[in-house]
C-alpha cells in the first residue's frame, strides 16, 4: 500500500510512504518505509535531531492502530 505523507512540523515536506505486509507464523510482519527528498536544511536537521525519537512514537501508535483495525475485521 502506498500513500503520500505531508509533514508540517518541524519543517514542511512530503514523503512517499509504503506499507509491506508479509505472513509470518500466525500473524503478519508489517514494514513501514518512507522516502523523500531532503534539501540542505533537512540534511542539517537530521544531523542535529534524533528523528527516530521524534517520529518513533507516532510510528508505534500507528502500527498499534493498524493492528487493532486489522484484527477487528
Amino acid at each position: 500500500m502506498l500513500i503520500k505523507l505531508d509533514f508540517i512540523r518541524p519543517m514542511q515536506g512530503t514523503s512517499d510512504t509504503q506499507f509491506t505486509f508479509k505472513p509470518s507464523g500466525s500473524g503478519t510482519d508489517v514494514v513501514w518505509t518512507m522516502t523523500g527528498e531532503d534539501g540542505f536544511v533537512g540534511k542539517a536537521a537530521r544531523f542535529f535531531m534524533d528523528i527516530d525519537k521524534m517520529v518513533g512514537g507516532d510510528f508505534e501508535r500507528g502500527l498499534a492502530k493498524l493492528k487493532t483495525v486489522a484484527e477487528a475485521k
